[in-house]
């Protein structure tokens, strides 16, 4: 197992960056963290199971509070911008983000602690002991890997629903940097300097690890994907990569429909993993466990927790006891009756090449005229970009109440379109 710790680059910037006297002690320690804070821990060949695991970090800034256990929401919220990305040997990519415990959130701080301090006797420890927890929860959850496709990152930097969001990665410094300059502490030709030194980090940063995780994916699969014109989408490449014998169809249906790249990987590809799963794959016991649970507190017989030998094994995760609540199969209605019917039905159609039938599953599903499919495949708007299932399916309604003669004709008014459509349930 080789692992690596990625850092930004140096720049000559720095040194003014990093003198109190200059710039104010309060950006001077958030430039310190910026330049010295791993920016991303990769594991290549962890195990025999995994080709590739990448966390990306966003900066710590409040490490000190993030340590004590009373702070412990920041360190949760903090949590949220982590990306826990893993290829396995299939050339499969997932993102594992939901699978973050509080322990291991809390042995990265650590070792973000340690990266700063400079304690390389203690760092190899640290890299381990991480790694077999990452190792520990995925083999724990090995029944449930299909759930946890990538459906929605992009590697191509700087678009929406890139895998890099630097927006979450360094609010804290950007924000003291704006007010050195508000203050007048800094001028407005340092404060430029210092903003094209970011960006420059930020892409070799970012162009640094979607090489590697390109690297790790299967490259007939990828040249197969940019050749669809819909860029280095995961949830896309998943699709393709899942059934080989059907990647030419599925590359056909992308490349006339570049823009619902996103909704055919967030409704296909669970279908696909779903069908694809062996017979003879034994059910994961800590579902098990918790499905009986839950199945006797509805039957009103108990509401305790498992009893002591349910779990299969020893350190298996608590469940937690609120549920989740995500907004956007509401709002995109994917999980009513009516949207399992017509995702049947497309996955059917695509996979055999019947175009026609495609067009109408489409206009099924979104209750929408047939002609506002077939004019998405005939002119394939750029502007449209790849919006998730619960917006395309408000913008697709609003272009089928515009008519065609009222269809956007510039990005400008696209933007407006896309702008005002917004689901009841986000208002």
């Amino acid at each position: 197992m080789d692992f690596e710790a990625i850092h930004v680059d140096a720049f000559p910037v720095d040194q003014d960056l990093l003198d109190a006297g200059a710039v104010g002690p309060e950006l001077a320690h958030l430039a310190g963290i910026y330049r010295r804070s791993p920016r991303a821990l990769i594991w290549r060949n962890p195990s025999s199971d995994w080709r590739a695991l990448v966390l990306l970090l966003p900066l710590a800034s409040r490490l000190s509070l993030m340590a004590n256990p009373i702070f412990a929401q920041l360190t949760r919220a903090w949590g949220l911008n982590v990306r826990f990305i893993g290829v396995d040997r299939d050339g499969l990519a997932y993102d594992f983000r939901s699978l973050l415990s509080d322990r291991t959130l809390k042995l990265l701080l650590e070792l973000i602690d340690l990266e700063r301090s400079q304690q390389p006797a203690l760092l190899d420890a640290l890299f381990a002991t991480l790694a077999d927890e990452m190792l520990t929860i995925l083999q724990l959850r090995r029944r449930g890997w299909g759930r946890h496709l990538d459906v929605e990152h992009r590697l191509e930097p700087q678009v929406d629903g890139s895998l890099y969001a630097r927006a979450t990665r360094y609010p804290d410094f950007l924000a003291s940097l704006r007010a050195a300059l508000r203050d007048e502490i800094i001028d407005v030709e340092f404060y430029g300097r210092a903003l094209r030194s970011i960006d420059l980090r930020e892409t070799a940063f970012e162009q640094r690890v979607a090489s590697l995780l390109e690297s790790s994916l299967d490259p007939i699969t990828v040249a197969k994907l940019v050749r669809t014109g819909v860029g280095k989408h995961l949830g896309a490449y998943n699709w393709l990569q899942l059934d080989p014998r059907h990647a030419a169809p599925r590359a056909h249906v992308l490349t006339s429909l570049p823009g619902l790249a996103t909704f055919f990987a967030e409704t296909l590809l669970p279908l696909e993993a779903q069908a694809t799963r062996p017979a003879d794959d034994d059910e994961d016991p800590v579902e098990a466990a918790w499905r009986e649970r839950d199945a006797q507190a509805a039957d009103g017989r108990t509401r305790e927790r498992p009893r002591d030998d349910a779990p299969a094994r020893s350190g298996a995760p608590a469940r937690p006891d609120v549920r989740a609540f995500d907004l956007r199969p509401i709002a995109s209605r994917s999980e009513s009756a009516h949207a399992a019917h017509w995702a049947g039905v497309l996955k059917r159609a695509v996979d055999a090449g019947q175009d026609r039938v495609v067009i109408e599953a489409l206009a099924q599903r979104f209750a929408v005229a047939d002609n506002v499919i077939r004019r998405l495949w005939r002119e394939q708007p750029r502007s449209l970009g790849q919006p998730p299932t619960w917006h395309l399916a408000q913008i697709l309604v609003q272009l089928h109440r515009q008519g065609e003669r009222q269809w956007p004709s510039s990005d400008a008014q696209w933007r407006e379109l896309i702008a005002s459509a917004v689901p009841l349930e986000a208002t």
